[in-house]
């Protein structure tokens, strides 16, 4: 062996483990905190059964094989396979069934790209179910302690959240290094509190039988199958698993999970069992009534600290979906703060920031428990976790070329598991799971009417633009009056003619002495590689065209977009440039398009929309925008 791969293997160990402490605290705290109300729902929520010992031992063989089947098999396995430039995430798996194939087919993409927008919006439903019922539940555990402070647990609650919040512009990057460590020791507190009465009652250990699971269906028929919707809050998290790959990579996920996290939910689970099988009195708060008398007070301290890191990891996961749809088109420019200077995932969304907020403390002032929000809880979930075993699916079938009964077969064994939660927790939509839909459908439909409305917005201006070929031959053969500096024309179509430039043209009858052409294109990759961000042609003297290139999780910032083109030996002064951008007005219609108040909706977003200047960072001293009247 070699010094030099001698020397890089501690090397990449330590940059494994420290990756792995860091997705620790953050791609498992969804999922890591839901011991706390999971198996009191099951056995003490809306729909729950009675604490028998055989309806106890089914609850615990069902957590179990959901946790194996569906996180460690489909998520862990499969599903994160299907990554875009190691991006993961409902947004990242869209793109990789957009629709790029002839016209023939472009349908039945089209409708798998609305598949893959609607499980998009359900994840803003469920941003802001889990802050709620992550930190209520933990702060319920002060009931646990003494009833005195039970008229406290809202208030407190709303005041955690109102920190949680005001805290957002700050980012993650200053606390995000103690995440770690805190939910290693949250994992280690469950394990320990777990194997302390799996010790005294080590029957409970029977339930790794997935017999049990069965028997516990024969037992109890239809009210078996609602308790499933409880069941399921076990596994929610899934989604972040994947979502988060393009933080920490494949590895470092996997290996947390398998090694240390998997065991620590499971030893935790079956010790609530065991609990319960000594004492059924137990059930209404297995969790919180592990801990010895001495250590309920920490525990209730750190089961907060843990929801309010997981209740983070939902938020920063919003504010990631947020610009990623922004820039593949699917939402309007928004001010995007960047938090941290190193990391760029760290950024802060206020208008969302504060929507979240005014949801979550809304959500405790309606339900007041965090059963009652359980009961709310999994809707969306449930429905994401289908649409990703079916886009899983096309994409293993259309772009790894899997063969169609091995497609086919893994489709249909992660569906009939997911179906099967789906169906139970769709009967929680009239005890509230109504709310995270109603969400979705409203974030859906924006999305679908900003993405439609661009492309008949984009039609629109072709009809009024000159070829760029013929432009170019007008002034070639009748040269206009050339003054000196720079003029930057930002285009949506490369082939065209900027409106910008022939109403300059027309009104002020000059040209500048150096003329760019430039077009910001967003791939529907994550990331795209230095080689093919930026290209340069000459159209004719002095006029340039520039196409740059950049993926769904980048910023498409000009200033350093000029810096690049000096590699290119294109060199553009600030100082000597003015950006010329296209102002606007959209009137609707009666015109073939969309529906007149879809129109009047895309209109109202675009006046809304942050401003080309602000999100391209261009200099404001440096922008001239001409204006035009639209009709949709």
């Amino acid at each position: 062996m070699s010094s030099a791969s001698t020397h890089a293997s501690p090397h990449k160990r330590e940059q494994t483990a420290a990756l792995s402490l860091a997705a620790l605290g953050i791609v498992y705290g969804d999922i890591g905190t839901s011991p706390i109300y999971a198996m009191r729902e099951a056995l003490h929520g809306v729909h729950g059964v009675a604490p028998t010992h055989d309806n106890v031992l089914g609850i615990l063989s069902l957590i179990l094989w959901a946790l194996i089947l569906v996180i460690s098999i489909k998520y862990l396995i499969f599903v994160m396979r299907a990554d875009n430039c190691g991006e993961g995430g409902m947004i990242a798996l869209t793109a990789l069934v957009a629709p790029v194939d002839p016209a023939a087919r472009r349908k039945r993409r089209m409708v798998l790209v609305m598949l893959g927008l609607f499980g998009a919006s359900l994840l803003y439903g469920d941003g802001m179910i889990t802050p709620a019922i992550s930190v209520l539940s933990a702060v319920e555990g002060i009931e646990v302690a003494t009833p005195v402070f039970a008229r406290y647990v809202v208030p407190i609650t709303i005041a955690i959240l109102i920190a949680l919040f005001w805290v957002q512009h700050r980012g993650t990057a200053r606390i995000g290094s103690i995440f770690g460590p805190v939910m290693l020791l949250w994992f280690a507190a469950l394990a320990a509190l777990g194997v302390v009465q799996i010790l005294k009652h080590p029957a409970v250990l029977a339930a790794v039988s997935p017999l049990y699971g069965v028997q516990f269906f024969a037992q109890n028929g239809s009210h078996g199958f609602l308790v499933l919707g409880s069941v399921f809050l076990a596994v929610t998290g899934g989604e972040a698993l994947y979502a988060d790959m393009g933080h920490f990579g494949v590895r470092p996920i996997r290996l947390t999970w398998f090694f240390f996290v998997l065991p620590a939910l499971l030893l935790n689970y079956f010790g609530q069992g065991a609990l319960v099988l000594v004492d059924p009195e137990n059930a209404n708060h297995p969790f919180f009534r592990l801990a010895p008398h001495w250590a309920l007070i920490p525990m209730v301290v750190l089961t907060t600290v843990a929801t309010v890191i997981a209740s983070q990891a939902v938020i920063s996961g919003a504010f990631s979906l947020t610009r990623q749809a922004v820039q593949l088109g699917y939402l309007p420019r928004m001010d995007i703060q960047h938090t941290s200077e190193t990391q760029i995932g760290q950024i802060y969304i206020p208008g969302l920031n504060w929507v979240l907020m005014v949801a979550c403390i809304g959500l405790v002032i309606g339900f007041r428990t965090s059963s009652n929000l359980a009961a709310a809880y999994g809707v969306a979930v449930t429905t994401d976790m289908v649409f990703t075993s079916i886009l899983f699916a096309v994409v293993a079938r259309s772009r790894w070329k899997w063969s169609l009964p091995a497609v086919f077969a893994l489709a249909a064994g992660f569906l009939s598991v997911d179906l099967a939660f789906w169906g139970a927790s769709l009967l929680k939509i009239p005890s509230g799971g109504w709310f995270p839909l109603v969400v979705a459908g409203l974030v859906f439909t924006v999305m679908t009417t900003w993405n439609r409305g661009r492309a008949i917005l984009a039609d629109r201006i072709a009809e009024r633009t000159v070829p760029l070929e013929r432009f170019l031959a007008d002034i070639h053969a009748t040269p206009p009056t050339r003054v000196a500096g720079t003029a930057v024309y930002l285009v949506r179509d490369p082939s065209a003619v900027p409106h910008a430039l022939l109403q300059n043209l027309k009104h002020n009858r000059i040209l500048h002495e150096r003329v760019v052409l430039l077009a910001l294109l967003t791939d529907t990759t994550s990331h795209v590689p230095n080689e093919d961000r930026v290209k340069v042609e000459a159209l004719a003297e002095n006029i340039y065209r520039v196409i740059a290139h950049h993926g769904f999780a980048e910023d498409p910032g000009v200033p350093e977009l000029i810096d690049r083109l000096r590699s290119e030996a294109l060199h553009i002064d600030l100082a000597q440039t003015t950006f010329f951008l296209g102002g606007e007005t959209l009137l609707a219609t009666n015109r073939p398009g969309m529906a007149i108040w879809r129109e009047r909706l895309f209109a109202l977003l675009s006046r809304n929309a942050r401003r080309a200047t602000v999100f391209f960072r261009l200099p404001p001293d440096r922008v001239v925008e001409l204006g035009a009247q639209i009709e949709l």
